[in-house]
């Protein structure tokens, strides 16, 4: 077991967790390096599940250990939605353009004193075997009355989504390395699993 396999077809989130991981000699290999194009639905009702099918089912056909996520955007004001069908909010998988015309209209219908949000995500890391383990990370912020400049691929939450600690917008290239440390939810649950990737790997810190 010498690689290790980052399961998803969403170019933005395959940038994030190969940089994410970018002190784990092993990984980096894609869906599309190894000419894999089965896919699984997530159907399950939590983050934690969907994650966790995501990763045992690619790690079993790849026979690599695998990393795979699952999250969503949680608007308070609508009692936590879209959540877990964040990306099929209309009951299919949405573009990034039909999702941020969806976004437009929304932030301007929102109350002044309530626009908070929150991205979960979950990060499993599942062996061939079966084993796995998840872990849970989470970034608070607000969503803006008008989107950032420009769209970030495969992220289309994020144009909307604003940090007011630090008056920025949750872009990779707004934030510095260390403001990516602390608000990152994605990192925040690879951080957590990296204990877990290194034992595997018989990685020494």
């Amino acid at each position: 077991m010498n690689k290790l396999l980052i399961a998803t077809k969403n170019p933005g989130k395959l940038f994030e967790l190969k940089s994410f991981l970018s002190d784990i000699p092993h990984a980096g290999v894609s869906l599309s390096d190894l000419h894999i194009t089965e896919d699984i639905e997530e159907t399950a009702k939590t983050y934690k599940e969907n994650a966790e099918k995501k990763a045992t089912f690619f790690a079993k056909i790849s026979g690599l250990p695998t990393i795979a996520d699952d999250g969503g955007l949680e608007i308070e004001a609508l009692g936590g939605a879209p959540g877990v069908v964040s990306r099929r909010w209309f009951g299919y998988e949405a573009s990034d353009d039909e999702l941020i015309a969806h976004m437009e209209k929304l932030a301007r219908e929102l109350p002044a004193n309530n626009r908070k949000a929150r991205f979960v995500t979950v990060v499993s890391f599942a062996l061939p075997d079966g084993r796995v383990w998840s872990k849970e990370g989470t970034v608070d912020g607000i969503i803006a009355e008008k989107p950032y400049a420009r769209k970030l691929q495969g992220y289309p939450f994020r144009s909307f989504f604003y940090l007011p600690e630090v008056n920025k917008y949750y872009f990779e290239t707004e934030l510095t390395a260390d403001e990516q440390r602390k608000y990152n939810h994605r990192y925040k649950a690879i951080e957590k699993l990296k204990p877990m990737i290194r034992k595997v790997f018989r990685i020494k810190y």
